[in-house]
């Protein structure tokens, strides 16, 4: 009888670990971001704190130097002002989706230190005799 609690406590010890891995621990490494319209509505809640910001670069608001890069984030109802002092994606450009990690600042600006790029997940090798650069032209236009 012994013996018998022995294992099933074993069983459920290890049905429970397994479970806590499975749903509790992956809900640790999932990535969320919120919109700008979701950074907003967190109003001074959302200063200071670190989150990822996701959007489309707006039309008309990229403007990069050599120490940054200045930019909106946009969704359907709101743009937030983004600010960084990293070097920019190959791909990043206006009207195309991007995340932002960084913490939204005092003065309303977003303090991104990391920029990335939504980009398709098709892959398809260059043709014969084509460069990769006439490729990425192409994904540039659609």
């Amino acid at each position: 009888m012994k013996k018998k609690i022995l294992i099933l406590l074993g069983v459920v010890l290890i049905a429970g670990g397994l479970a806590y891995t499975l749903w509790g621990g992956l809900e640790q490494n999932l990535v969320y971001f919120v919109t700008p319209t979701e950074l907003i509505q967190k109003g001074d809640a959302a200063i200071g704190n670190p989150v990822r910001l996701g959007g489309v670069v707006a039309e008309g608001s990229l403007h990069v130097t050599e120490s940054e890069v200045n930019f909106q984030i946009a969704d359907d109802h709101h743009r937030v002002s983004v600010v960084s002092h990293v070097t920019p994606p190959q791909m990043f450009q206006e009207g195309i989706g991007a995340v932002v990690e960084g913490a939204l600042q005092k003065d309303k600006k977003f303090l991104a230190e990391r920029l990335m790029v939504k980009h398709g997940n098709e892959y398809r090798p260059p043709e014969e005799g084509k460069m990769p650069q006439q490729i990425y032209q192409q994904l540039l236009k659609k």
